[in-house]
């Protein structure tokens, strides 16, 4: 019989091995702008620099926009150091102003594809703003999630994304920075 931390990391990698395939990570917060000026921030790629959570990974990220300005098919990839990594991002449908959905892939440092849905849902004067995020666990998330769990580890990001998110779209000016 193995001795008992050889159980122990067995049972550890069973578990993993038979573990949730899908992981969901969901933040909402509310903002205090009509739902048509926060859509406006979602669906165009040019506006993220402002608020999303991960551009100031590396100031040195290399980012292209391709395909529509906004909304279905707007493309924006990125390519970075070994924090930001690189990927690609696909707006796959848009209702403004209320619902965006996103085609998330990720080359590097590791490989997946992720479902991301933005929901934007009036609330008086203000709106609900719900992100979502559904993904496969990959070998890789699965080894992390022994010391965090994803909705761990990127639901801090989807705050700090969605407060960055609260503050241009509650402020004077949402253009975009390029």
């Amino acid at each position: 019989m193995p001795p008992v931390s050889a159980r122990r990391r067995a049972t550890r990698v069973c578990a993993l091995i038979m573990a949730d395939l899908t992981y969901t990570v969901e933040r909402s917060t509310t903002i205090d702008a009509a739902p048509d000026r926060i859509y406006a921030q979602l669906a165009d790629f040019h506006h993220w620099a402002r608020w999303s959570p991960w551009e100031d990974v590396d100031p040195g990220m290399q980012r292209t926009y391709s395909g529509s300005p906004s909304g279905p098919g707007a493309v924006y990839a990125w390519q970075g150091n070994r924090r930001a990594g690189r990927g690609r991002m696909e707006i796959t449908e848009a209702t403004a102003p209320s619902h965006v959905a996103i085609d998330l892939v990720f080359e590097k440092p590791f490989k997946a594809r992720n479902d991301t849905f933005f929901r934007v849902e009036p609330q008086g004067t203000s709106s609900r703003v719900t992100w979502l995020m559904t993904g496969k666990q990959t070998v890789a998330t699965k080894v992390m999630s022994v010391f965090v769990s994803m909705e761990t580890f990127l639901g801090r990001d989807f705050e700090k994304g969605l407060s960055r998110l609260k503050a241009v779209c509650e402020g004077p000016d949402p253009s975009p920075v390029d």
